[in-house]
């Protein structure tokens, strides 16, 4: 898919439209892509994340069976 050919397609779509539902509804899909949920955690949540991918680019990791193990799950 070449992306600069659909958003020239969307383009034309929406400058043709006279249909304000249609209008509102992606202006509603534009807004809502605005709020990200990273900005809504907190300090402490980010850095849990953060060391999260930190142990897991690192290799630091344990397999489903190792925790049920660990857990004493069967």
């Amino acid at each position: 898919m070449d992306i600069q050919a659909e958003k020239i397609s969307l383009a034309q779509l929406l400058l043709k439209t006279e249909d304000v539902t249609i209008l509102k509804k992606v202006k509603a899909i534009f807004n809502s892509q605005k709020e990200d949920w990273w900005d809504e955690l907190s300090t402490a949540q980010k850095e849990a994340i953060n060391e999260g991918l930190d142990d897991f680019e690192n290799g630091r990791t344990f397999s489903y069976e190792e925790v049920k193990k660990q857990l004493g799950i069967f």
